[in-house]
């Protein structure tokens, strides 16, 4: 099996080998999740911890050696949000070594603009946590675990229209009535795809407070375009849903991996060799079919160039 560790500093790691402090071996592992994103990670009051990277973090924990805790987190749908922000934050204040299921792209891992950031909301935080402000480090990669694309969602109606139509790209959609959510990377494909051929078949709903599934269901909608990870949720969830999916997925998708801070290279060397190991063995798509997760390889380019430029220039 291809290693993904050249990409991120062979020489690198060869030295931070040498260099892992053998009391590293004991300590806890702790890695921040997001709370609230199935079925890669779940934590509700009364339920069980879920989801692929509870499994996989502890996956790995078990090939350091080392113990496991999770610091639950919650990112906040909002345009003051940053996800590149807030994982700098929760790393460099210690709440954790590693972020998982982080987006692999050039802009979430340049350096920050600012010197200080807040905190997400995370489990056990206290008032003076929601308030202060954590001086920022320097974000760096694991190799990818999991690559994750958007995909063609249809309700039982589009199944009826184009019953005899293979979805082969978004022009494909063509004459359905697709619902869209606003002012995501969806959107932008769908609204500038053939300068604009779509735009009439588009419904456009708010983000947190429209549910694009459920009008998909009830077939107040026939198709969408969405991340395949929410796919999954929602048919885990409603497992009588008649959304089917198309099987076909967007050409430009995102390697998710985890994220740590420059002046910890021991730590990461360790993970990517943990991660190598736990693919090559079959382990991580395992993991990735018990969670109910859609298991894709990570592709090339390991991590996202401007993915703006990318659809503008299709």
């Amino acid at each position: 099996m291809r290693t993904w560790l050249a990409p991120f500093g062979a020489a690198a790691a060869l030295i931070a080998a040498f260099t892992m402090p053998a009391s590293a071996a004991g300590e806890v592992l702790k890695v921040c999740l997001d709370e609230d994103l199935p079925p890669l990670s779940a934590h509700h009051r009364g339920k069980p911890d879920s989801g692929f990277d509870v499994a996989l973090a502890g996956a790995i924990a078990e090939q350091l050696g080392r113990p496991l805790k999770v610091q639950w987190f919650e990112s906040k749908l909002d345009e003051d949000s940053s996800p590149a922000l807030e994982a700098n934050a929760l790393l460099s204040d210690g709440r954790c070594s590693l972020v998982g299921s982080y987006a692999l792209t050039k802009d979430s891992l340049v350096v920050p603009g600012v010197k200080t950031a807040k905190l997400p909301d995370f489990e056990g935080a206290t008032r003076d946590d929601r308030r202060r402000r954590v001086p920022l480090g320097v974000l760096t990669p694991s190799q990818p675990y999991i690559y994750s694309p958007l995909t063609i969602a249809l309700g039982a109606k589009a199944a009826e229209k184009a019953h005899d139509r293979h979805m082969a790209g978004v022009g494909d959609l063509a004459g359905l009535r697709i619902g869209i959510e606003s002012g995501t990377l969806a959107d932008a494909i769908l609204m500038t795809f053939d300068n604009g051929r779509l735009i009439d078949d588009i419904t456009h709903l708010v983000p947190g407070r429209d549910d694009l599934l459920g009008a998909l269901e009830r077939g107040d909608l026939d198709a969408t375009l969405l991340d395949l990870r929410r796919l999954d949720a929602y048919r885990a969830a409603h497992p009588d849903s008649r959304i089917a999916a198309s099987g076909y997925y967007y050409p430009i998708g995102v390697n998710r991996g985890y994220v740590g801070l420059s002046a910890d290279p021991a730590l990461l060397v360790a993970v990517n060799k943990a991660l190598t190991d736990l693919q090559a063995a079959g382990t991580v798509a395992g993991l990735a079919q018990a969670a109910g997760l859609t298991y894709l390889p990570p592709r090339e380019p390991a991590i996202l160039g401007d993915v703006w430029m990318k659809i503008l220039g299709k």
